[in-house]
């Protein structure tokens, strides 16, 4: 017999401006905690240096974590050249210091250009990627170096915001799985000097930007206040909205809330779309080609109490 999840049934997603110096779990934890929520989970962490955007899911929205951890990110960095960290980033020890050459904004742009799009980067040892069960940072700390084969992202976005002596800040949209320290490093050595990440905040996730983000400090006033914080919280739908939605009704609802796919002629829609049946929503399903329509075969679907 499986244990009873302790606190209450909370559904949504909140948006957390993260602040510097914590970890993702830490902040979810903290969180979790002030909601008294029973199930909750983030979507995909960002490092202790890091701020900004970090979209925690509660609930029944936890069933749609991994398309959020599958989704573009964007970022707002500063890189300081001259100087390569164990860790890439200025949290980690300075292992090696370099002159930075006069540089001009378009010998810059013309390093930029070459990581534009299509790349094949080599993860950091200290990222959270996994070897054998264990995440590479394990590996890093005990001095041991795992080979890494390069993996291909796409960088949408790389844009030179502003550019001092020794530093640029860069604005960097991109795929699942880029490492923003691994392409400032390998920025760095294109332009002849090393560098390494000294300050990152993330603006977007999963869709969600600052604008949608709430901190800490704010949702501790509210309950110390009596307020509650449920209004926060965002429908677990919001993070699919890159999905067509499909309107559901009758026999063809009732089928696919009982877990059966369900065909249909009258929809050109393939891939994942969003599900509502009444005007609620009910799921995610994926919409499969047919010789006359498509099939429609449930893969996420919300409990009842979220369509009441």
């Amino acid at each position: 017999m499986s244990r009873k999840r302790k606190g209450r049934n909370v559904n949504g997603i909140l948006v957390i401006d993260k602040p510097q110096g914590v970890t993702s779990n830490g902040i979810l934890q903290q969180v979790k905690r002030l909601y008294g929520a029973a199930k909750a989970g983030h979507t995909g962490a960002l490092d202790p240096l890091a701020t900004g955007v970090l979209p925690l899911c509660f609930g029944e929205a936890t069933k749609f974590s991994q398309m959020m951890l599958d989704s573009d990110k964007a970022y707002v960095t500063t890189a300081r050249l001259g100087i390569r960290t164990e860790t890439g980033d200025s949290e980690g020890a300075v292992v090696e210091e370099n002159p930075v050459p006069a540089l001009t904004e378009a010998d810059v742009e013309q390093v930029l250009e070459r990581f534009r799009g299509p790349i094949e980067q080599v993860p950091s040892m200290y990222s959270a990627l996994k070897h054998q069960g264990r995440p590479l940072y394990e590996y890093a700390r005990e001095g041991i170096e795992i080979d890494r084969p390069a993996r291909p992202v796409t960088i949408h976005e790389l844009t030179l915001l502003a550019m001092r002596e020794n530093e640029l800040d860069l604005a960097v949209s991109c795929t699942k799985g880029t490492y923003v320290r691994s392409l400032v490093e390998d920025i760095g050595n294109a332009l002849g000097c090393s560098a390494h990440v000294s300050a990152l905040r993330r603006t977007m996730a999963s869709g969600y930007t600052l604008e949608d983000a709430h901190a800490v400090p704010e949702l501790e006033a509210m309950r110390e206040k009596g307020e509650s914080l449920d209004g926060l919280l965002l429908p677990p739908e919001s993070a699919l909205t890159m999905f067509p939605e499909v309107q559901l009704s009758g026999p063809s609802l009732v089928s696919i809330l009982n877990g059966q796919p369900v065909k249909m002629t009258d929809q050109p829609v393939e891939g994942y779309v969003r599900l509502y049946g009444n005007h609620s929503f009910v799921g995610l399903a994926e919409a499969l080609p047919m010789d006359e329509g498509i099939e429609l075969v449930p893969r996420r679907l919300v409990k009842s109490s979220q369509r009441s």
